[in-house]
């Protein structure tokens, strides 16, 4: 189920015990019919039950999760609505290894990052009607002192995608990318609607790093100039 709810990316590996309680390795792959494929250390346990009307799930992974988090699924006449609760610490839900996105297959695998993937949103909800999926909050990713096999510099940057929406369908869910710090200078902006993502963005170095990332740049987008611009959708 959790294969075919996201066209593939992630799998539930080594699956023990039942739907309502049980655990399975979480593996990231690049879709349906890929070959690569990324497992995390550890397991993710769930626990399912009853919430009134709602059915509750409760997440935990001693390797990247934060204590533990909870889902609240609420299923309706030709409607779902899947809502991801805010951490009850106030701070991150969770922290990954960068080396995890190397599953998701090219140019990821070639990449080869190091560093930590940083999650953290105040709540949001997904719902789906009539098979079309709204967005509503915001939710942003940390990418956080990322490094490369391919480039002599001991670190590329840090880096925060951010993910906003209101539910309406016609603008679909926000998507911006920006540079917290480093050498490796990532900018972009893009909507995630109806499906299909839409990005447009640009990757350069910062000055005195040029010959050092001249590699990457090149594996990171279409050249121009002195930029990579970086085209999805």
């Amino acid at each position: 189920m959790v294969s075919s709810a996201s066209a593939g990316y992630f799998m539930l590996s080594d699956a023990r015990g039942s739907v309502w309680s049980g655990s399975a390795v979480l593996v990231l792959t690049g879709g349906e019919g890929s070959r690569d494929a990324s497992a995390l250390p550890g397991r993710l346990h769930w626990n399912v039950g009853m919430d009134g009307l709602a059915i509750a799930v409760r997440l935990r992974q001693a390797c990247c999760l934060s204590g533990e988090q909870r889902l609240r699924i609420v299923p309706g006449l030709g409607r779902l609505r899947v809502e991801l609760l805010p951490s009850g610490s106030g701070g991150p839900l969770g922290q990954w290894p960068a080396a995890w996105l190397s599953g998701l297959g090219t140019p990821w695998n070639t990449l080869q990052l190091s560093g930590a993937l940083q999650f953290s949103t105040p709540g949001i909800v997904l719902e789906s009607a009539s098979g079309r999926w709204t967005f509503s909050g915001r939710a942003d990713l940390e990418l956080q002192s990322l490094a490369s096999r391919i480039s002599t510099l001991d670190m590329l940057g840090s880096y925060r995608l951010t993910l906003a929406g209101d539910g309406a369908q016609r603008e679909g869910t926000s998507v911006l990318l920006t540079t917290t710090t480093g050498a490796l200078q990532l900018s972009g902006n893009g909507q995630f609607a109806a499906g299909r993502l839409r990005f447009r963005g640009q990757a350069s170095a910062a000055p005195g790093s040029e010959a050092a990332l001249n590699n990457l740049l090149n594996i990171i987008g279409r050249r121009q100039g002195a930029h990579a611009v970086i085209s999805i959708g």
